[in-house]
């Protein structure tokens, strides 16, 4: 059962905690209205889940957390608040908070948080454990073929996937572009209860907001000029099956408003219709965009965030999983020899070696690319170094010294910057960073010590 420590100087407030999460019969309970013994009790507890009140004497829940930071102890935090203080909110999901909700708390919101924190908390232990993980179930080997891997953390992400597509909870899959969130969104349709069914997948950024609402929704006869006849939307295309929406940051607030319909009471309307219609599906979403900082600046809704976020995945970027690009390259190399009509079989050491020392801001699309294009020049039976595209040759840098003007820097020195911005990017934030670089929090925490970047 998982363990949850409520701190707040109010006892009514911690009576009232204690019994509803007892009622809900998920959790361990333990309250405190002392703050001043917080940090010892969260030091000697292994509490999985922390609900901190901020207005309290002495020690503030700002003071806490600060602590929690300092002290590395691994917890993940929820605020409530009796004040609405934007700015105090902000501190405190910069102090490592990851959900700040006001009193009288919704009792509905705050169970949906507190489970969808503590499922992510799940899934990022299982993902950064040491120790290796059996392979993906034997019955869902067949859902993951299309993605080519022999990385552990992968597989370890297969695995817990495979959990969450038995269950009919949207998901979020987030990560770079060309990670391969549709695949990820793919297989666990096919693992689905719904796999007999349509698997339906729209891009939220490929339409002009005011055709998305008509694509999606469908339409009557006669809503809009050009509207002869009438049409089925996606939505109603995917009944009884599984809608993918790629690019769920794009979708413009009103369509997200529609959305939330069809994701808690199953209904909708045409466009140009008073008719409401019912519909019975599965959402998977996926996004490259940092959505916590989308709904601070107002473009997205936290209502429709935490429907789809019931659970969570993260894809990493190809340059933290270098050790599938061999196989990756190969892969490609042989499709597209075959779809080319091409005989190139095997890749130059050379160009092997310039392939596994670039970062691909594309990921596995971009490599994709830069593999297709070399096989239609290359002339021989053997990718060489010279076939493969020339931005790529300009930006990749190997050995020592300076490249075209760029100055050459070494693993570390890399390693240095890319945590520094990543740090930088989730205000210190220590477990947020770890998530986003695909390290343990320890590792992470000893990397920072290495570079002296406290």
């Amino acid at each position: 059962m998982n363990r949850v420590l409520v701190i707040d100087d109010d006892q009514a407030v911690l009576n009232y905690l204690n019994i509803f999460l007892l009622q809900a019969g998920a959790f361990d309970v333990t309250t405190l209205n002392n703050s001043t013994k917080a940090v010892a009790e969260l030091k000697n507890g292994s509490y999985d889940l922390l609900l901190l009140d901020m207005d309290m004497p002495e020690v503030t829940g700002l003071d806490i957390l600060k602590s929690i930071q300092k002290d590395g102890i691994d917890i993940d935090t929820i605020v409530l608040t009796g004040v609405e203080d934007v700015e105090l909110a902000v501190s405190a999901m910069k102090l490592g908070a990851i959900e700040y909700l006001t009193k009288p708390v919704d009792n509905e919101r705050l169970i949906t948080v507190m489970n969808a924190a503590l499922e992510n908390r799940k899934q990022q232990k299982i993902i950064n454990e040491d120790e290796p993980v059996s392979v993906v179930d034997p019955r869902f080997r067949e859902a993951f073929k299309d993605i080519v891997t022999h990385n552990e953390k992968m597989n370890k992400i297969f695995s817990v996937v495979g959990k969450m597509a038995q269950t009919d909870n949207s998901i979020l899959v987030w990560g770079e572009s060309g990670t391969g969130k549709e695949l990820i969104a793919r297989a666990i349709h096919k693992i689905s209860r719904r796999s007999k069914q349509n698997f339906v997948a729209v891009n939220a950024g490929a339409f002009a907001n005011e055709l998305f609402a008509s694509e999606f929704f469908g339409h009557n006869q006669g809503a809009f000029t050009g509207a002869t006849v009438a049409k089925r939307g996606l939505v109603e295309e995917a009944d009884k099956g599984t809608l993918f929406l790629d690019e769920i940051g794009e979708l413009a607030l009103p369509i997200q408003v529609k959305l939330l319909r069809v994701l808690q009471e199953g209904e909708f309307f045409r466009l140009g219709s008073t008719k409401n219609l019912k519909v019975d599906i599965r959402i998977i979403a996926a996004t490259n965009k940092n959505l916590h900082e989308e709904i601070k600046k107002g473009n997205f809704r936290n209502d429709l965030f935490y429907r789809l976020n019931m659970n969570s995945v993260y894809l990493p970027p190809l340059r933290e999983r270098k050790d599938d690009i061999p196989l990756l390259a190969h892969h490609f190399l042989h499709m597209f020899s075959k779809l080319n009509d091409k005989k190139v079989e095997k890749i130059s050491d050379a160009a092997m070696k310039i392939l596994t020392h670039y970062d691909y801001p594309g990921n596995v699309r971009e490599l994709m690319n830069i593999i297709n294009s070399a096989v239609i020049i290359e002339s021989t039976n053997e990718l060489k170094k010279k076939s493969l595209p020339h931005y790529f040759l300009e930006n990749t840098v190997i050995g020592e010294g300076d490249v075209n003007g760029v100055s050459l820097k070494t693993l570390e020195e890399v390693e240095k910057e890319h945590i520094k911005m990543i740090l930088g990017f989730t205000g210190a934030n220590r477990t947020k960073a770890s998530q986003i670089l695909g390290i343990s929090r320890i590792s992470l925490l000893s990397k920072i010590k290495k570079y002296k970047l406290e």
